[in-house]
């Protein structure tokens, strides 16, 4: 079963999907949130599309393991998607994953503007394989 790993913000949503195995993540896109709810039938789309049977969200808390106000506002669009799409939606810690992927599209001299547009989708995919390897029964 195929799990979709989501890195929520405030402007955009980076998207990852895993193998059928879920041994492996992979970056899919990047999904613009622009306030209409747009981004849940994009959503649904991919799930569809992909055959996803769990969703995985990152869950961003502070360094000392408490939820802050942008981890309340992850919970509650896990819920939203607990809702709509009535499948099992994971809550995962996602501290400094985007700062790694960041790190790593700076490595590999990715441009200040090419890492705009790649680093949600790339961190999306830190989530989702952090929790595949957490989960992982291999």
């Amino acid at each position: 079963m195929k799990k979709l790993g989501l890195d929520y913000g405030d402007r955009r949503i980076g998207v990852a999907t895993s193998d059928i195995f879920g041994w492996t993540a992979q970056a899919l896109e990047t999904i613009e949130r622009r306030g209409n709810g747009n981004e849940f039938q994009r959503i649904r789309e991919l799930v569809k599309e992909h055959e996803i049977g769990e969703i995985v969200v990152g869950l961003p808390k502070n360094m000392n393991g408490s939820v802050g106000p942008r981890g309340e506002i992850c919970i509650e669009f896990a819920d939203q998607l607990r809702e709509q799409f009535e499948m099992p939606v994971h809550l995962w810690d996602e501290r400094l994953t985007t700062v790694s992927a960041e790190r790593v599209l700076i490595e590999g001299d990715v441009s200040r503007k090419k890492r705009k547009g790649i680093v949600d989708k790339m961190a999306a995919a830190l989530i989702l394989q952090n929790f595949l390897d957490a989960n992982s029964k291999r």
